[in-house]
């Protein structure tokens, strides 16, 4: 049986109940060790100073790169130095905060020797390519490699800052 809609819209809009839970089913709530405001001030004040220190380091930085360009370039930000410079600290200490929630920290040593020898005893095995022959997936295999030494080869071109052999003069 369907209910007609304003029914619908009465249960839907109808306050619930909330269940009692049980006294033993409740959060326990632990003491929780939350910084004193000075403690957060000097942390926030210490962050200013190190991000006003490193773009002050930055803007010197592209005044000598840029030239007169770099110089105008810092003199127009006039007044936002300041806030931009306390923006950046605190984004740096958000990002700090996130790399360690999530943890975000590289794979160990470890894994990657794993990883490694495992691809290399695949490759040495016979059987593994007559498999990658049989199923078809030999020329995807033969594509990944294509994009690995276009990768490799484009890195190459870039690190030289030329398209053809080194600029010797």
């Amino acid at each position: 049986m369907v209910r007609p809609l304003s029914a619908r819209l009465a249960q839907a809009i109808r306050p619930r109940r909330v269940p009692q839970s049980h006294p033993r089913l409740q959060q326990q709530r632990f003491a929780s060790s939350t910084p004193s405001t000075e403690e957060v001030q000097k942390k926030a004040q210490d962050a200013l100073a190190a991000a006003q220190k490193g773009l002050g380091q930055a803007l010197e930085t592209g005044k000598k790169a840029l030239g007169p360009v770099g110089e105008k370039a810092a003199t127009m930000l006039g007044s936002y130095r300041e806030p931009l410079g306390y923006n950046f600290a605190v984004f740096r200490e958000v990002l700090k905060q996130v790399y360690v929630a999530e943890r975000l920290q590289p794979p160990p040593i470890s894994a990657f020797s794993s990883v490694y020898s495992s691809l290399w005893a695949q490759a040495r095995s016979p059987q593994y390519w007559r498999n990658l022959l049989r199923s078809g997936d030999l020329t995807k295999v033969g594509i990944y490699a294509l994009e690995a030494y276009g990768i490799f080869k484009i890195g190459e071109i870039i690190g030289r800052r030329s398209l053809v052999g080194y600029n010797i003069q």
